[in-house]
């Protein structure tokens, strides 16, 4: 269909005051701007490899997540899995919307909170994010060196390290490659994990003997600890869709190709996590025995030996597509960080050749291979406070930008007036305040050293190493639309 450009609206001025801090936005980040003689251009994708991205990012197949339905109960689990989106991933989607609708910036999230709230909270939102997928990625490259190590038993020994770093920096080189490549390489990854899921899902149902929403919750556990495990975990699986917003300026598109995207990504990710688990349980009923990575011996046992095999290939590509997907989102932040005068402006720098922060994406792997070397399954538990942590502050961003810009010009806004701004930000608010309430005690006790690495950073850079955030002003939205 061919493309139906509106006019750009004028740099809208605000003053910086009200606002907090202007946004710095080279012509690197926005796409609407003109590119100067010389500068290196972001490449683009378009909708499908985007949507593989996003998947990847949030779900990357049925894994990971399995143990519910023995902590919470069949019947619990998936509720939670049914209706956690409404309250969380979905508001998480609609405000991510109209703030890239406002905002279309390379950085997203953490641009759209500097704009709302200013310098320091900018920072944290771009810091802590970053500094929180250090542990998680590093994990990536431990999880496919443990699956690989049932085949390969060396593997679990001397060279588990130098594997797992071996695996991460060759996610990372794709991605100094360039998007155009990890999007096309996240469209096959996905293809290859959803053929085993769509197999065992129609053998299920030929299979159909049990209720699988029997029983509610496991007979003789407290309802607290039963309700906040599950809660937690359905929680951890739809968390993560603000993140995308950081390749706005990679987009084919602009707005409307990220709210498509968006769009289709949030039932994607719901059916991906609520349909297969649910099929199983109907044709085996054995919810107690679902531990972490049981999909694939629900697979053997739906579909056979050969099912349960493409099952176990689909877990691990399902791991380097996660992985894959997380470099792309999260080593934005740092070159965009850089733009705007928080890190050393060589971190900016965009590769001429492939388009993309090479140098932002070298650092961030040397420390994911670094991390490799310990074991990081709690400490991911601690990342989930700076992940909650960005969420509120997107959200709260929304409200704030509606607040300070009202008449800004939006490509989209959130339905349902004040009552719209108040389910994106209380229901997601209050599940983040149980998910906090129902922390370990490992957690309560390393977590906050994690969040207080951000303002320690910010006077540090600033004050310490005299980085400067520049203040300029915010680049008007785009009406720009294809479609």
């Amino acid at each position: 269909m061919p493309s139906r450009v509106l006019a750009r609206s004028a740099v809208v001025h605000y003053d910086g005051a009200a606002i907090g801090a202007f946004l710095t936005v080279n012509p690197a980040s926005d796409p609407n701007q003109s590119n100067p003689a010389g500068a290196a251009i972001l490449k683009k994708i378009g909708f499908l490899p985007l949507l593989a991205v996003f998947y990847s990012y949030c779900a990357s197949g049925p894994f990971g997540y399995e143990e519910i339905y023995s902590l919470s109960g069949p019947g619990i689990a998936i509720l939670f899995l049914a209706f956690v989106p409404l309250f969380w991933s979905v508001p998480v989607s609609l405000a991510a919307a109209e703030l890239n609708g406002i905002l279309p910036v390379q950085g997203g999230f953490y641009r759209w909170v500097r704009a709302a709230f200013g310098d320091f909270w900018g920072f944290q939102a771009g810091w802590w994010n970053w500094a929180g997928t250090f542990l998680l990625n590093s994990l990536y490259g431990v999880l496919i060196v443990d699956y690989l190590a049932n085949y390969v038993p060396a593997l679990a020994g001397f060279w588990k390290w130098p594997v797992a770093s071996l695996f991460l920096c060759g996610l990372a080189y794709l991605n100094v490659r360039g998007i155009q490549a990890a999007g096309w390489v996240a469209t096959a990854m996905q293809a290859l994990i959803l053929v085993p899921v769509v197999w065992m899902c129609g053998a299920a149902l030929f299979h159909w003997r049990f209720n699988p929403m029997l029983p509610l919750a496991p007979p003789g556990k407290p309802f607290g600890a039963v309700f906040g495990a599950g809660l937690a975990l359905a929680m951890w699986n739809y968390a993560g869709f603000e993140q995308l917003s950081t390749i706005a300026g990679e987009m084919e598109g602009g707005q409307k190709t990220f709210l498509r995207a968006l769009a289709w990504n949030s039932v994607l990710v719901t059916l991906t996590y609520l349909v297969p688990g649910t099929l199983a349980l109907a044709a085996l009923g054995n919810w107690s025995a679902w531990k972490t990575g049981y999909m694939v011996e629900a697979a053997r046992q739906v579909g056979g030996p050969v099912l349960g095999a493409l099952m176990l290939a689909a877990s691990i590509i399902g791991t380097a597509s996660l992985s894959n997907s997380t470099i792309l989102c999260t080593t934005r932040l740092p070159a965009a960080m850089a733009e705007d005068g928080y890190l050393p402006r060589w971190l900016a720098k965009i590769d001429p050749r492939y388009g993309t922060p090479a140098r932002a994406i070298a650092i961030s792997a040397v420390v994911y291979c670094a991390l490799a070397r310990a074991s990081l399954v709690q400490l991911v538990d601690i990342y989930i406070w700076t992940r909650i942590a960005t969420t509120l502050l997107t959200l709260l961003a929304a409200w704030q930008l509606r607040r300070k810009m009202p008449d800004a010009a939006r490509s989209f806004r959130i339905p349902g007036g004040t009552l719209g701004l108040a389910y994106i930000v209380i229901f997601p608010a209050l599940l983040c305040a149980v998910k906090v309430y129902y922390s370990g005690e490992f957690v309560f006790r390393w977590a906050p050293w994690l969040m207080l690495s951000g303002p320690v950073m910010y006077v540090l850079l600033r004050f310490g190493f005299g980085l400067r955030p520049a203040a300029k002003n915010i680049p008007g939205p785009s009406a720009s639309a294809s479609g």
